[in-house]
């Protein structure tokens, strides 16, 4: 029993080590890649793949968050005569939390299962190997472009699905409810700051990065045959759907501590 608990410890040591090289490797050669004209096809095909064919799914997904969160609020605001204020809970939880995370998971979903199933099947077919022996390095040549474009878009994305989860709780709000239309506007621009907006815009930056990395990471060290691809595939998205969750927290945090810190200095001003 002893040995066994030894042994997986000693696993995930070496996965973990595996993974931070990979990791390190992929940001040089990101860095690389984005200073280099040459590249630069390369990185706008991984746009077009990663960014314009999930904005219908991720604006779908943020129209009903809206919605949800306006037939589930408002009830309780109804109750206190506050209904009014309705668009102002509605955006702050779609701007700052609810429609960063759900449309970073259904990237993780659409876009992380993808990288992983495209570069683990070339790396059971040995293209990767292929392209190695050609004196190319695979990282730089596969994983660079779709990281950089999951850090470009993913915050362009997440932009997206804050607008329609604001037009979706403004349909439910204004149309299904009744509720004023100025009244409602007015509450919602009195409640959500820039800092509110940017705070989810700059958490697509390291939601990107995550689901990316780990999604190439899985595709270049998948088990060989059909069922190892479908096993990393699985393990891509667990893992990106976890590191969302704990990036989101920590973020929060960060950003939270900055605002106390800095904000009341401009309320001095």
């Amino acid at each position: 029993m002893i040995g066994i608990v030894g042994a997986r410890t000693l696993g995930g040591v070496n996965n973990m080590g595996r993974f931070a090289r990979f990791v390190w490797q992929s940001a040089i050669a990101s860095f690389r890649t984005s200073i280099t004209p040459s590249s630069y096809s390369l990185i706008w095909t991984q746009m077009n793949i990663i960014g314009v064919r999930s904005v219908p799914v991720v604006m779908i997904t943020g129209a009903f968050v809206g919605m949800t969160l306006a037939v589930q609020m408002y009830d309780q605001l109804a109750s206190m005569g506050l209904e009014e204020r309705l668009g102002n809970l509605i955006n702050i939880a779609a701007v700052k939390e609810l429609g960063p995370v759900l449309a970073a998971v259904m990237l993780a979903g659409r876009v992380g299962g993808a990288l992983t199933a495209e570069l683990g099947t070339m790396n059971v077919t040995e293209q990767i190997d292929a392209i190695r022996s050609m004196g190319t390095n695979p990282i730089k040549y596969l994983v660079a472009p779709r990281i950089l474009a999951c850090l470009l878009l993913t915050p362009i994305l997440i932009i997206y699905a804050d607008l329609a989860a604001i037009v979706g709780g403004y349909f439910v709000s204004v149309v299904q409810f009744g509720i004023n239309n100025r009244a409602y506007w007015q509450y919602s621009a009195s409640g959500v700051e820039l800092w509110d907006v940017s705070i989810g815009v700059a958490k697509g930056l390291f939601f990107g990065v995550a689901i990316a990395t780990i999604g190439c990471y899985k595709g270049f060290t998948c088990k060989e045959g059909a069922q190892g691809v479908g096993q990393a595939c699985t393990e891509a998205f667990v893992a990106s759907f976890i590191s969302i969750l704990a990036l989101n927290f920590a973020l929060a945090v960060v950003f939270k501590a900055i605002y106390d810190t800095f904000w009341p200095l401009k309320s001095l001003v």
